[in-house]
């Protein structure tokens, strides 16, 4: 593997020196990687004290952003790498450093194991569970290491190189009555088995069921309440439902080919889940976009910000009891959706960036259409706040609501605006710009008390700053082509490929087999529109991804419940749930 580590992110680099320091040189593997941050294997035996070491460092690595792992056995390409069977690496994240950090562990087949971050990190609850489900991995120490995304009774660990990738692969599903019945007591709730707390006491308490099909839930989520009354002692959410093994997946997809597959991870984002995957695909393939793609990636990725706020408020105050916000917010999406599908010619789904651009030119006309949205918006968003947000009854049952600090989000993984409605100023397109944002002027708004009111109110003025990068985009696009000229970007001009015959070769091997990429991993983060969303690509010098991880926001949201809402009342949970903007595609993948 090569090494492309720029100037710029020296002081990333640091924290390879100081572990060096504490542990010695000779008990790290330093990786070299295109992913922008350290990549460092460390022993099993280490793992804690490296932990506890990071986080309590100099401008300490506070987040566990993401924890997952890879099945190494069918990699070829591992020159200079640890020996391994499966690796589980962690991902942290410094805001003080503003970079990440990763560490590797390196596990041989017949020794699955490895010790739990529980007791470190918080949140790494639900990933070594998703690790365990996916890979067969035992965190040791694990309060409760039982499958995540899978049913019970599930066969098998789906990432592993083993198991397959199509539903022809199978044999036919049959389900004897034995099997029927194994299945249906698998479905029994049981709040011990659920890990829900035990109380003493003479109190009676309520266990009720919500969801998976409930309109507060927001799509098939299920949580278990624990009741005293209205009060919530415990409550446990349920996720898998809408699991479809969008990371599988992308082991069968070429390069290309996957893009539409990202479109439905935050199905409300559109062209939003293309562009971490794209960058990460572009730093494989060593490919430089031009300016005028960066802009109008930039454009439609605001346009479905915009799009995903407005579903998000009305639906925010429909939970609250308001019937006819939503009516109104739907209304302004099919204006941004008439943009939206001008442009890319779909709506919901356009799967239109492509690897070194985008799919076509901006169409005539479009410009009109963008200044029409802008000019209607404003108003619009002024009237929401006036009479939806500055109501006295969504006031009384917003402010001062599931309530956190900007340390517990950091903790729980919280990102985005749920993040910033406790007053930290961190979005990471001001924070480390990618795809020109660094050309545009906008403020980042923050909240205050970190409540459900904020979070709220913080969307609508996000959606406000959308307007103004739209804008600058509408002044300020530039000239010149919308995709790059390399042989592994989009196809190559018509005229040219009926013209050069090396061309046409060249289109045909992209677009029946795809690009084939040097084996190396690249990472891209990005401000989505429900928090940081990043793809995390292996190449294993293939036309297909050996590994493909994605890290979604939402996933580390709704682990974050419990902590926010025991103690609380069910009508506020409720509250809570619509504040947080979630959709179970982007938590279960």
């Amino acid at each position: 593997m090569t090494t492309e580590i720029s100037q710029a992110d020296a002081t990333t680099f640091a924290i390879v020196d100081e572990l060096k320091a504490r542990f010695g040189e000779a008990n790290l593997v330093v990786q070299p990687t295109l992913t922008g941050m350290p990549v460092v294997w460390v022993a099993r035996e280490q793992l804690i004290e490296v932990m506890r070491f990071v986080q309590q460092v100099n401008k300490p690595f506070v987040m566990l952003y993401d924890l997952h792992g890879v099945d190494e056995r069918l990699r070829m390409h591992r020159r200079g790498l640890p020996p391994a069977d499966f690796t589980v690496f962690y991902q942290l994240m410094s805001l003080e450093r503003n970079s990440e950090l990763m560490i590797k562990v390196a596990l041989h087949e017949d020794d699955l194991r490895v010790p739990t971050l529980c007791h470190v990190y918080l949140n790494a609850n639900w990933y070594e569970r998703e690790v365990f489900d996916m890979f067969g991995i035992e965190f040791t120490g694990h309060p409760h290491l039982t499958r995540m995304l899978m049913p019970p009774t599930w066969n098998g660990h789906p990432l592993r190189k083993d198991y397959p990738a199509r539903a022809t692969e199978f044999d036919p599903y049959t389900l004897t009555m034995e099997g029927q019945d194994r299945e249906q007591e698998a479905l029994r709730f049981d709040p011990e088995a659920w890990g829900m707390k035990r109380h003493s006491g003479d109190t009676d308490y309520m266990f009720l069921n919500l969801g998976p099909n409930h309109p507060s839930v927001h799509g098939v989520f299920r949580i278990a309440l624990q009741l005293d009354g209205e009060e919530v002692v415990d409550c446990v959410p349920d996720i898998g439902y809408h699991h479809r093994g969008a990371e599988k997946m992308a082991e069968r997809q070429s390069w290309h080919s996957y893009i539409p597959y990202t479109d439905r991870i935050d199905y409300t984002g559109g062209v939003m889940n293309n562009l971490p995957y794209i960058l990460a695909v572009e730093k494989l393939a060593g490919i430089t976009v031009t300016p005028r793609a960066e802009t109008i990636r930039v454009m439609m990725a605001e346009m479905f910000r915009i799009n995903s706020h407005l579903l998000f408020l009305g639906t925010f105050l429909q939970d609250l009891g308001a019937m006819s916000p939503v009516f109104y917010t739907f209304s302004d999406r099919q204006r941004a959706y008439h943009v939206i599908e001008a442009i890319t010619g779909f709506r919901m789904h356009p799967a239109w960036f492509r690897i070194g651009g985008v799919a076509h030119d901006l169409p005539r006309g479009w410009d009109r259409l963008v200044r029409e949205f802008l000019d209607w918006m404003p108003p619009r968003l002024d009237e929401y706040e006036r009479a939806m947000m500055d109501n006295s009854i969504v006031r009384e049952r917003t402010v001062g609501i599931a309530t956190h600090t900007t340390a517990e989000a950091l903790t729980w993984g919280v990102t985005g605006p749920n993040l910033r409605a406790t007053g930290l100023k961190y979005d990471l397109r001001k924070a480390r710009p990618y795809s020109g944002y660094e050309r545009f002027d906008f403020d980042i708004p923050v909240g205050t008390n970190g409540d459900v009111f904020d979070r709220g109110m913080l969307r609508i003025e996000e959606m406000r700053q959308s307007l103004r990068i739209i804008e600058q985009c509408l002044k300020n696009m530039p000239e010149g082509d919308y995709k790059a000229d390399h042989p592994l970007t989009t196809p190559p001009p018509r005229d040219k490929m009926l013209q050069h015959i090396e061309t046409l070769i060249t289109h045909f091997l992209q677009v029946s087999w795809g690009p084939v990429l040097k084996a190396n991993e690249s990472f891209q983060m990005i401000e989505a529109t429900k928090g940081l969303n990043s793809y995390y690509l292996t190449s294993d010098g293939n036309t297909m991804s050996y590994r493909t991880r994605i890290r979604t926001p939402s996933f580390a949201h709704l682990q974050h419940i419990p902590a926010v809402i025991n103690g609380g009342f069910v009508p506020d949970l409720i509250a809570h749930l619509g504040s947080i903007d979630f959709v179970m595609a982007d938590v279960d993948r």
